[in-house]
């Protein structure tokens, strides 16, 4: 008789698992039907803001200008790559703007080559070439972008003016983390490629859809809900996050290739530094925050000795997402090297 009744509830149990199983798969089938449906959906209606321009090798490369002056701001992002639709606007009303989708972002093709910066400055220089969009710049690197207009600043110094750089990297300590912070950085690294899986299925744009990106970062609400949905469009594709998985693992070649480029004479720099690294999400604190935060105090001395015209601005309530926690700041630090510079010519 025991041995009956354990039989019937392994059984049971069995087929309790059978059933949830079944509801997984309907459910991640639907989801997966619904994002191809949505994706097609937003091909025919959500059109590039800018315009998309094919390379000598054929890729096809997207970027957008708007405003007029005589300096021409490029906008470089993070790993991500798209959060300059957020301030185009403001920005544009002080000078002329272009932000462009690095390959494998919003309206960009993938590329198979390296995602590091030496080739990401090969591809921007091509491309500015390209589209005409003439000199003089002024760069904005926010994060990981910050290490691509250096290097870029470094190679093309006639067509560059001045140099923003919010919450920028530097090299020394990038390439020397402490264990537990390197632990982070491969955490985020190997994440990336889960949620692409997770993104193909259709569940970023679920997640998306019901303002669970408001919800982790309410900032997001004070932007128009059209640049959100030009940042969200290039989240919710698998490609998006395999290019930021490649830009992360290639971050210490980057860093590499950025170890000439330490003295930029006295290119005027603005360097804004956020007041912490991460917050805590929803409460929870990771243990390499603190670490995290005194890696990013001695990035920041580094920062300030690449030019003898450097200067840094505290973003005093922001995280490592100042363009969303603080946007202000980075309008009024461009706006500040826009008036400094035009000044001067």
């Amino acid at each position: 008789m025991e041995i009956n009744d354990r039989f019937l509830a392994v059984n049971n149990m069995s087929n309790s698992l059978s059933s949830l199983q079944a509801i997984e798969i309907i459910f991640l089938t639907v989801t997966t039907i619904y994002h191809q449906w949505a994706s097609y959906r937003e091909r025919k209606s959500l059109l590039p803001p800018g315009k998309l321009v094919t390379t000598p090798d054929g890729n096809v490369r997207h970027l957008d200008i708007r405003g007029t002056g005589e300096l021409t701001v490029i906008i470089d992002a993070s790993l991500g790559g798209v959060e300059g639709y957020l301030l185009i606007d403001e920005l544009a009303k002080l000078t002329r703007v272009c932000i462009y989708d690095r390959a494998g972002y919003g309206w960009s093709q993938g590329s198979s080559s390296p995602r590091t910066s030496q080739q990401i400055v090969n591809e921007l220089h091509e491309l500015l070439t390209i589209a005409k969009v003439p000199p003089p710049y002024i760069l904005v690197g926010d994060s990981f972008g910050s290490y691509n207009l250096r290097l870029y600043a470094d190679r093309f110094p006639d067509e560059v003016r001045g140099l923003v750089l919010t919450d920028g990297l530097h090299e020394h300590s990038m390439l020397s983390l402490p264990w537990n912070v390197g632990l982070l950085k491969l955490f985020f690294t190997l994440s990336f490629g889960f949620v692409a899986i997770g993104a193909l299925l259709g569940m970023v744009r679920i997640l998306g859809e019901l303002g669970v990106f408001e919800l982790i970062k309410p900032e997001l609400n004070k932007f128009p809900k059209l640049d959100r949905q030009y940042v969200k469009k290039s989240f919710y594709s698998a490609r998006h996050w395999l290019t930021m998985g490649r830009e992360m693992w290639g971050l210490d070649t980057s860093g590499r290739q950025l170890e000439t480029a330490i003295n930029l004479g006295d290119l005027p720099i603005v360097s804004i530094k956020s007041h912490t690294f991460l917050r805590p999400l929803l409460g929870i604190k990771f243990l390499s925050l603190a670490t995290a935060d005194r890696v990013r105090d001695r990035i920041h001395l580094d920062l300030l000795k690449l030019s003898s015209n450097t200067r840094q601005v505290s973003a005093d309530r922001s995280s490592h997402f100042v363009w969303i926690d603080e946007p202000e700041i980075i309008v009024n630090a461009i706006a500040s090297l826009c008036a400094e510079l035009e000044c001067q010519s």
